[in-house]
């Protein structure tokens, strides 16, 4: 059944997985969208940026989650963010469940999950 869930679902249970884990998580929202006036609106993150983003109370550390199915695949501009991410040393990776995203965070890993 875990091969089934939907990214949303999935990052659902790790912002509360995370939330009770001594971490505040945010999720972010990127892209674009037609207001009712028929104008864009661009969320003014950068293009690729990673599903949740937030910090360990322990040490005030921030971390990136990108949120993945177990068949999802990495878009050509989150390849770039995670490059950024990446040249500096920020802690960050992709998720497909809890475990995963646990692992990022307490290990403090940098690009897991990334090819």
């Amino acid at each position: 059944m875990q091969g089934n869930k939907s990214e949303h679902t999935i990052q659902k249970e790790i912002q509360l997985a995370l939330s009770k884990h001594k971490c505040s998580v945010f999720r972010t929202n990127v892209g674009k969208v037609k207001t009712i006036d028929h104008r864009w609106f661009d969320t003014g993150l950068p293009q690729g940026f990673p599903d949740l983003m937030g910090y360990r109370w322990v040490d005030n550390q921030i971390f990136f989650i990108e949120v993945k199915s177990q068949t999802g695949k990495s878009r050509p501009d989150q390849l770039i963010f995670h490059e950024f991410l990446q040249s500096h040393n920020v802690i960050h990776g992709i998720a497909r469940n809890v475990k995963d995203a646990l692992m990022i965070v307490d290990g403090g890993l940098c690009g897991f999950g990334y090819d």
